[in-house]
């Protein structure tokens, strides 16, 4: 017994892509917005007063903003290279491999991810104020939070993304293959390295960029991690909003956001590449 498709009515799938033009200008209205008001030379950020590169050329001449976005741009390299790694080596731990606590340890590599950015920007906070009283009472030094305290709360909850797209990568390689390879002599490094790695390269890739793309937009976790002398730009950006909104928000907004789209059109461009090598 054979099924067809059903095509729709007329009016429904009318219906049906009124529907779809609503949701994408519900979703990029105020993004357009956004970009549009950030060339306006009112300072009234809802105002339009003529076109002008004034904002972003104040945001390039902003020693804060520079610093901010510099301060980013570490943190989330830094943050990102180091989630990599024990990412990946954690989903081939999981993936590969059968140990005690390996359910729980499964389990608690999602924490990151279910539970609130408050709830764990408190418990790092918590965390941190205790490490670096221990680590300063037995060595004598005086460490603060800052630069450190920041990277590894970003590396905390980068590292259950980057398991979560790596581990999804490696369920869908073919094993035999390294089987193979070690049937041909290959030690169990070489196998890793010339067929594990270009396997689920797209996989470390896609979720490297995640990664960098969460750190690099982090607000809440960072605000209570960080200490004095280190502003990333997002919170640099929520401490404009306290002083008074201009058009200059948006322009940093708007540079943001082109980071962001940039690092998800080259997680998108891997996900493509892994795609055509599965096939």
């Amino acid at each position: 017994m054979s099924s067809t498709a059903v095509e729709p009515r007329g009016w429904f799938k009318a219906l049906l892509h009124v529907n779809g033009w609503l949701v994408y200008i519900f979703f990029y209205a105020p993004i357009i917005l956004l970009v549009v008001f950030s060339f306006s030379a009112s300072r009234n950020v809802g105002v339009w007063g003529g076109f002008t590169f004034e904002w972003y050329g104040e945001f390039w001449d902003s020693q804060a903003t520079r610093d901010s976005l510099w301060n980013s741009v570490q943190i989330a390299v830094l943050s990102t290279l180091i989630s990599v790694v024990l990412g990946t080596m954690a989903a081939l731990a999981l993936e590969r491999f059968t140990f005690r606590g390996h359910r729980v340890f499964d389990a608690l590599l999602y924490l990151p991810i279910i539970i609130p950015d408050v709830t764990m920007a408190v418990m790092l906070l918590l965390f941190f104020a205790q490490f670096f009283d221990v680590i300063n009472a037995v060595f004598g030094t005086d460490l603060r939070k800052g630069f450190s305290s920041i990277v590894l709360s970003h590396i905390a909850f980068n590292i259950s993304f980057v398991s979560v797209v790596v581990r999804a990568r490696i369920a869908g390689m073919e094993s035999r293959l390294e089987e193979a390879a070690m049937d041909l002599y290959a030690t169990r490094w070489q196998a890793f390295r010339y067929v594990t790695v270009p396997q689920i390269l797209p996989g470390i890739l896609g979720g490297g960029l995640l990664a960098m793309t969460l750190s690099l937009d982090d607000v809440v976790i960072t605000q209570f991690v960080t200490g004095p002398g280190w502003t990333t730009l997002p919170v640099y950006v929520f401490g404009l909003i306290r002083k008074g909104v201009t058009p200059l928000i948006n322009a940093v907004s708007v540079v943001m956001l082109l980071g962001s789209v940039t690092l998800v059109a080259l997680s998108i461009l891997a996900d493509r590449a892994r795609s055509v090598g599965d096939t």
